[in-house]
């Protein structure tokens, strides 16, 4: 029961961390655009604000869709360490475990999305099922990489394995720590692989038939996942936290930088972001894997 509380804490704390960080980071998207943008609690007026709204229903597959959505991401969230000595289920905080848990959310989102009856949500749940294809293969490449020289799938394991044999992985696989971060953007949904979004294109894509609680659910969903995964990075590629005050100030500048780059790009097609994560990334995903795993150069 504990542990399972200590989950639950640190996918609230996920929450209040990123609503604040994205808050933060939308004043510093105003400066980069020389306007002032909102204050930094701003994100936490609007989610808030949606749940004290009424919300339309297409059926129990587009609500039930958003309860699946919802609760996946909040029980990928409870594995996640914070620090290489501060996790809910201690030898669970597996890699694999992730790919998986972090699945059946985004699949009860297409399945509620798709539900709705809007051609415009089906297809942006086509173009995110899509685009998560593109940058998951050469993700999973440079993954495997790194699992394959620490000999663990554990993250905090991962992490150690970077504070003592290894470098960071975004220095000793130099390639493979840009790859990371390419799909870290795509993950991330940033410009310029917001293709399933595209709110002048297809009007916000899965988005476009929420609102009131149901879309203050997805908000709070979206603020989770994009804590899992800028923590995975992280751990992966920059060494975890040995405490709380350096995990902070890792994810702060990690997600302020992706950010950064999403300010000042615009967003490619679908197809090109397809062919772009299935050309560089790809062929600099395999040559890194050859050049750590088979002549065994690792900086």
């Amino acid at each position: 029961m504990l542990n399972i509380l200590a989950g639950i804490g640190i996918a609230f704390f996920g929450f209040v961390l990123q609503t604040s960080v994205a808050g933060f980071n939308r004043k510093v998207t105003g400066r980069i655009q020389k306007r002032y943008g909102p204050v930094w609690y701003q994100e936490f007026r609007d989610i808030f604000k949606l749940f004290t709204k009424r919300s339309v229903t297409h059926g129990w597959i587009f609500d039930f869709g958003v309860i699946m959505a919802v609760g996946g991401i909040i029980g990928t969230a409870m594995f996640v360490p914070l620090t290489t000595h501060t996790l809910a289920f201690a030898g669970y905080d597996n890699f694999f475990i992730y790919v998986y848990l972090i699945a059946v959310g985004m699949l009860g989102m297409a399945m509620s999305a798709s539900g709705s009856g809007n051609p415009l949500a089906s297809i942006g749940v086509m173009r995110a099922l899509t685009t998560m294809l593109a940058y998951e293969v050469p993700f999973m490449i440079i993954a495997l990489t790194i699992i394959n020289l620490t000999g663990t799938s554990s993250l905090t394991e991962i992490a150690l394995a970077q504070q003592g044999q290894f470098n960071w992985f975004a220095i000793a696989l130099p390639l493979g720590g840009i790859v990371g971060f390419m799909s870290l953007m795509g993950m991330l949904g940033k410009k310029p692989f917001e293709t399933y979004i595209a709110p002048a294109e297809i009007a916000s894509g899965p988005m476009v038939e929420y609102g009131g609680k149901q879309l203050g659910m997805l908000l709070v969903m979206h603020e989770i996942t994009v804590f899992i995964e800028v923590t995975l990075f992280m751990f992966l590629f920059l060494g975890g936290a040995g405490s709380i005050i350096v995990f902070l100030i890792k994810y702060v500048l990690i997600y302020t930088f992706a950010n950064m780059i999403s300010s000042v790009n615009g967003r490619m097609k679908i197809d090109q972001v397809v062919l772009f994560f299935y050309k560089w990334p790809l062929i600099m995903a395999v040559t890194q894997a050859i050049i750590a795993i088979y002549i065994g150069w690792v900086i």
